[in-house]
């Protein structure tokens, strides 16, 4: 609803003018739970006349059945929507709310105060400008305001109010104002937070929430809502800087129009400035800036346009349009700041999608350095990421992406990391600078290649990759496979699990993350041997979907050739020549796949081998007779 007015009633074309024309502010409000940061918004929609008639009616009657007021308005039933909320009293998902006063229109964004919810207040705050962190002055500063703080900091919220509510149980005391906002600034300095306006609430009564109070008379500073009223937003900032257009869509209505459509991240444009296209490097002129109402002179962040260039050059979503004096960086190796937000850890080596501004690529963690405990601001030594946590690490990208620091530029700066498999988003990060390796190291030009070397050789190079449970008959079924060929005179090389872990990955044991980066390691030597054009066999279990579909991408189409050796677990169990069923059974083997370690089996391998039908040399033949249909061999 907005803002109660006048002209509603008098002249509503003039108040729609007004109101669009007005400035948004995005703000989040977080804390300690039960510090009353759903009641701080209700009040805020109360006073500020933004519910109507039949809102007043339902929260009367949800404060006598839900309220903690005695039968008293209880505005945090405003905000906390679910009902769980409402049954413990906290604040679980993120409420969004929209409001307006004859100044200014504000979404408000309240943020769960639990550590389990931390995924939660990071969405909430990923678009705010302005942070309220409330801190009860009963209880001062504690471990969650720390927490809170930290975030804030770390998604570069600059403006931070301090707002010390419940001031009504402490007689309305300067002295615990003082000691609580010398406490918080002690604190805020550590991790670079200045920017910081304290405020002594009592949201429940309504004490400086909208106008000032007298049981304050020793604080003379602005109201809450006076406060998001004139805060500056950091507009001014975003258009003093280099121009950052991420290309959303090409616009082709017809033949005779080409425009490049996006919301511009920073900076500005007019006709006549000269940009630069990224990663691509080509560089144009901008011919017209295209918008709803007709061509603009300029267009400035955070304005939506479609631009078009006096030269034809290959442009499409994803590409960044740029300053040609002041270009983003390009580079597809980082070190970056993770959220992690998902049920399964992060784990470095396996295959993700990121998502930077339009741009959706390839990426891997390949090394993580540390993790932040949040409430002591400790740096841990870390192999993965849980829920929750968050931690720096390297990056790496299978193509170079345009990108500023985070600090500098937001939208240009932070991503996000995607599951390949659910599409669910599972982290969100923050580039800190591209890695030296990253402009330094560059492909080298050889001329015999894979072409060349597979056909001296008479044969078509490939990956047999065979992926079954322990004792399936994968590594005596390649073997057999690479004895006929091996007799047929083709080049080919077995890569066997228990072999490569004699030297190669001699230093991995089998945790997730080790079988994570073993496979790796094998998907990257068997992608060498692909182009020295041999016939490559690897026999593993690599239980994971997700680092059997990272081996597939790092060779041509055609070239992998997944065979899942279908054994039922018993049957595997039964066989158990190395004893190993046993010993797990026994639970002297830890994560040992089929018992306490997940086995994925593929969805839709190119071979399939039912060894409960078939011996191991019936096996091998049908696999030989599968290449030789795909022209592997003669």
């Amino acid at each position: 609803m907005a803002h109660a007015s006048d002209l509603i009633a008098t002249d509503i074309e003039q108040y729609l003018a007004q109101h669009e024309t007005k400035g948004l502010l995005r703000f989040i409000t977080c804390g300690s739970v039960d510090d009353g940061k759903s009641t701080v918004i209700g009040r805020l929609l109360y006073e500020s006349k933004m519910l109507f008639e039949d809102q007043l009616a339902a929260i009367e009657a949800d404060s006598k059945k839900w309220g903690t007021q005695g039968g008293a308005i209880d505005f945090a039933l405003l905000v906390d929507g679910l009902a769980a909320e409402r049954e413990q009293g906290i604040t679980i998902d993120v409420a969004y709310r929209f409001f307006s006063t004859d100044r200014r229109k504000f979404i408000v964004a309240d943020t769960p105060g639990h550590e389990q919810y931390t995924r939660n207040m990071i969405t909430g705050a990923s678009t705010a400008e302005v942070a309220v962190i409330l801190v009860d002055a009963r209880k001062g500063v504690l471990t969650q305001t720390r927490r809170h703080s930290y975030l804030v900091s770390l998604i570069g919220i600059r403006k931070v109010v301090l707002a010390i509510n419940k001031m009504d149980l402490v007689d309305y005391s300067q002295q615990v104002y003082n000691r609580i906002d010398g406490d918080y600034r002690a604190f805020a300095r550590q991790i670079g937070l200045e920017d910081i306006t304290t405020i002594p609430l009592s949201a429940l009564v309504g004490d400086n929430m909208t106008t000032p109070s007298a049981a304050t008379a020793w604080y003379h500073g602005p109201t809450l809502m006076g406060f998001l009223e004139s805060a500056e937003i950091d507009e001014n900032r975003l258009q003093a800087g280099p121009l950052r257009l991420p290309v959303q869509w090409v616009n082709r209505p017809h033949l005779d129009f080409r425009g490049f459509a996006g919301m511009i991240a920073s900076g500005s444009v007019k006709p006549g400035d000269r940009i630069r296209v990224q990663p691509s490097g080509r560089e144009s002129t901008v011919a017209r800036i295209v918008a709803y109402r007709g061509d603009l002179k300029q267009a400035v962040a955070g304005q939506s346009v479609t631009l078009t260039l006096a030269d034809e050059i290959d442009i499409s979503r994803g590409d960044l349009i740029s300053g040609a004096a002041e270009p983003a960086e390009v580079a597809d190796q980082f070190e970056a700041t993770v959220v992690w937000m998902a049920d399964e850890p992060l784990l470095p080596g396996r295959p993700y999608l990121l998502k930077i501004g339009t741009r959706t690529v390839g990426a891997s963690i390949t090394e993580a350095k540390y993790k932040v405990n949040v409430n002591t601001l400790e740096h841990t030594a870390a192999r993965q990421f849980g829920l929750n946590e968050i931690g720096v690490c390297n990056l790496a990208l299978d193509q170079a992406v345009p990108f500023d620091a985070y600090k500098a530029n937001r939208e240009t700066g932070g991503f996000i990391l995607i599951d390949r498999l659910t599409n669910g988003t599972v982290g969100a990060g923050m580039l800190h600078f591209a890695l030296r390796r990253a402009h330094n190291i560059h492909l080298q030009h050889v001329d015999v290649d894979k072409a060349a070397r597979s056909k001296a050789m008479g044969q078509k190079p490939v990956v047999l990759w065979f992926t079954g449970l322990s004792g399936s008959g994968k590594s005596t079924i390649a073997n057999l496979v690479e004895k006929r060929l091996h007799a047929l005179g083709r080049h080919s090389y077995l890569l066997d699990g228990d072999n490569v872990r004699h030297g190669l990955s001699k230093d991995l044991g089998f945790t997730d993350a080790d079988r994570v980066e073993n496979v790796r390691r094998v998907g990257e030597v068997a992608r060498l041997m692909v182009d020295a054009g041999l016939i490559v066999l690897t026999a593993f279990i690599s239980p994971f979907r997700s680092e059997r579909r990272l081996a597939r991408s790092l060779v041509a189409e055609g070239e992998f050739i997944e065979v899942h050796v279908d054994t039922p677990l018993e049957v595997a169990e039964s066989r158990d020549v190395k004893g190993l069923y046993k010993k797990a059974r026994r639970g002297e083997l830890r994560n040992f796949t089929g018992i306490d370690s997940p086995y994925e089996a593929p969805e839709q391998p190119e071979i399939r081998i039912d060894t409960v039908e078939l011996t191991a040399e019936r096996a091998a033949e049908q696999i030989l007779q599968n290449l030789r249909r795909r022209g592997v061999i003669s």
